[in-house]
């Protein structure tokens, strides 16, 4: 078989679960990876073109591509207290941003999903890349952003205080963690395939785990601009045991994410089996 796509994102937990896959140190049953990193909404719309075999999604994303794709268990983002923010300058109510202009990392990320359905009448939406965005608040080109990744450490620095935090405000209300972002397969490649490149990520996963140095010069490759304590924070919040299986509270935690989406037109309906081609 020919090498398959395989899109996930620069970010420290994505290179640090992904690093042994394609680097040869777990077993791949045979199988083989041409990765291409991109940022989280780059790497949204290329699935939504079907362009990729495999990629690192937004779950926000998922719910658009699940005619096309399936989810697999292992390598996705879930988890408590991990959630987007929204910040600003000033310390706005929420209510108070109705109208105003809101920065967002990407039409299909979970933090605009997130946002929506937080709050459907904030609708002065600016879709900016994630990087992008605390210094658009700094200067005032939108009034509040909705952050995620590793600015979850560093907007301090930036004097922008917190208004929100999305993930708190999901968990509260719901009971269940927030599904932030998830490994998608082409349906078309089979479920013999689909299944063992879901063995083979969960070996990658539990080596890194297990041997967490190995991958920190192709985790700083790709991380230049941050520190080694905010790679270690990032892959400390994003990397957990969900990341191994999404297991029931997983399952059940996306399932509820979708049914609020669909309820409230977000995302179409789909009677698709999520895990199985």
């Amino acid at each position: 078989m020919d090498p398959l796509s395989l899109g996930y994102s620069p970010c420290p937990n994505d290179t640090f679960i992904f690093h042994a896959l394609v680097h040869g140190l777990a077993d791949t049953e045979g199988l083989s990876f041409r990765e291409r990193l991109e940022d989280v909404e780059t790497l949204n719309r290329l699935a939504l073109a079907g362009e990729l075999a495999l990629s690192k999604v937004s779950y926000h994303l998922v719910g658009h591509v699940r005619e096309e794709y399936c989810l697999l268990k292992s390598g996705g983002a879930l988890g408590r207290g991990c959630g987007p923010l929204v910040v600003a300058r000033r310390p706005f109510e929420m209510r108070e941003l109705k109208g105003r202009r809101i920065a967002v990392p990407g039409r299909y990320t979970t933090a605009c999903l997130l946002l929506r359905l937080f709050d459907p009448s904030l609708d002065g939406l600016v879709f900016m890349p994630f990087h992008e965005i605390m210094g658009a608040v700094q200067r005032g080109e939108v009034d509040a952003g909705v952050i995620i990744h590793e600015s979850r450490f560093t907007y301090g620095d930036y004097g922008l205080r917190r208004l929100l935090d999305l993930g708190e405000w999901w968990e509260t209300t719901t009971g269940h963690p927030i599904p932030l972002g998830g490994i998608i397969a082409k349906r078309s490649l089979g479920k013999a395939t689909v299944a063992a490149v879901d063995r083979s990520l969960r070996r990658s996963v539990a080596y890194a785990m297990a041997r967490p140095a190995e991958a920190s010069a192709y985790i700083r490759a790709h991380s230049q601009e941050m520190s080694d304590e905010v790679c270690a924070a990032h892959i400390a919040l994003y990397v957990n045991a969900f990341s191994l299986d999404l297991g029931g509270a997983g399952e059940a935690a996306i399932a509820a994410l979708f049914a609020r989406a669909e309820s409230a037109g977000l995302i179409p309906h789909s009677t698709r089996d999520l895990f199985t081609p």
